[in-house]
């Protein structure tokens, strides 16, 4: 029986050590996340009633450029500077990072400006992670890990999808490939983070689908083969969709920083055009994140779910609205609109074919997130936290696809691409 127990030992010991430094990180994570989402809430409201607040947003970008310039370095890194510490800790991820991407993000969303949050929960994530590394002087390997379980604690808090968020930290860092030994920390940091945000009180926004004909009885799936085959295609738009976000967002950020020097004057002059932009539509619904509106008859993420209106052009604009915000310096993250982006285009698809909306919204929700970032299993299995696990075989052929029909470059410049051989079994 010794050999037994020994073998037993050095894996125990080791989930004792990450479990004693992972629950005090991500339940520093989860907290800071439920203060920012109940900020961001709070900012959120404040512009809906005071619609003058979008003609603020230039203001608001110099403050945010000037805070960055003064004291951002080298935080102005962002998501990618934690990934290039996760691939090869060196420099440390600055303890700044996270009240500054905090602010920078509340102050986009107060005057209108079109941006995420997963940014920002990666970003406090990985400053408190770094944090902790530094206190307790942890050995670079171990900084590695505990960086990723930042990660999947500030993915999987502000999203309220733990599993997901566990998945997304160990597959984000490298396209095709996962890094499972990873996994354990990474899945207890998201699981802990969520519970201590839900613990203060955060309701996240509630998604259903109606669409039954993927139920089968006993656990076994149901699938409309005609149903499948438009989302087949459906899923090749979302990859082709995905990249043209990816590719206009680099593309406008490095013609920001050609054209326009100074970094404070950048926002300064995004904010001008997103102005212009609302003003030349008529419109604000592409303003903030878009995920609920009180005016019933905006568009929004859940308005993609249950309006049988269809805004053909609605993922465009907000990839516009994104693309311009972010790429001139305003602070907050991608994927929610990356959300809007895909539900819209997945109700204009569902329109266009004869499938069922609120489904075909659900799949563009994960769809063109997985083939922006690169992680399709992450998104499958957000879309079964989110949607319910009877719609599986649809959200993984949606993500799936999308993936192999985004290229192979996506939102995170620091994301590493793979070698060729590993990729084809990717």
């Amino acid at each position: 029986m010794r050999p037994l127990f020994s073998n037993w030992r050095k894996p125990t010991t080791t989930a004792l050590k990450w479990a004693a430094l992972v629950i005090p990180m991500a339940m520093a994570v989860g907290s800071a996340c439920a203060f920012f989402l109940w900020s961001l809430d709070a900012v959120t409201h404040l512009r809906f009633q005071q619609p003058w607040l979008l003609y603020l947003l230039p203001v608001a970008g110099v403050v945010v450029g000037l805070v960055y310039h003064r004291w951002g370095k080298p935080a102005e890194g962002g998501s990618n500077l934690i990934l290039d510490e996760i691939h090869r800790p060196g420099g440390g991820v600055p303890r700044r990072m996270a009240p500054l991407v905090l602010f920078g993000t509340l102050a986009t969303h107060l005057c209108g400006g079109s941006a995420g949050r997963e940014g920002t929960a990666i970003q406090m994530g990985g400053s408190l992670a770094g944090g902790f590394a530094r206190l307790l002087k942890l050995a670079p390997a171990d900084v590695r890990v505990l960086l990723m379980a930042g990660v999947a604690a500030g993915f999987g808090a502000v999203f309220g999808t733990p599993v997901a968020g566990a998945v997304f930290a160990i597959e984000v860092l490298t396209v095709g490939q996962m890094h499972y030994g990873a996994l354990l920390p990474c899945f207890l940091a998201a699981v802990t983070a969520d519970w201590t945000c839900q613990a203060w009180g955060i309701v996240h926004t509630p998604y259903s689908i109606g669409f039954g004909g993927a139920a089968g009885i006993a656990g076994v799936f149901k699938i409309d083969a005609a149903i499948l085959g438009k989302a087949v295609v459906a899923a090749a738009a979302f990859g082709i969709i995905s990249a043209l976000f990816s590719r206009l967002s680099h593309a406008l950020s490095g013609w920001f920083k050609r054209f326009v020097p100074s970094a404070p004057l950048r926002p300064l002059l995004g904010g001008v055009l997103v102005i212009g932009l609302t003003l030349a539509l008529g419109t604000r619904d592409y303003l903030g994140l878009g995920v609920t509106n009180p005016d019933p008859k905006a568009v929004s993420i859940v308005s993609f779910f249950t309006s049988s209106d269809i805004h053909p052009w609605a993922w465009w604009w907000k990839i516009l609205f994104t693309a311009v915000t972010l790429g001139s310096g305003f602070k907050g993250g991608e994927v929610t609109p990356l959300f809007f982006i895909g539900a819209a285009l997945g109700n204009a698809l569902a329109g266009l074919t004869g499938a069922p909306t609120d489904l075909f919204a659900a799949l563009g929700f994960v769809a063109v997130f997985a083939g922006a970032t690169k992680t399709p299993l992450a998104c499958t299995l957000m879309g079964i936290e989110l949607f319910g696990g009877q719609h599986v075989v649809y959200l993984a052929t949606a993500c799936f696809i999308a993936y192999r029909c985004s290229g192979r470059s996506g939102i995170y410049l620091s994301q590493r691409a793979p070698t060729a051989d590993k990729e084809t079994t990717a």
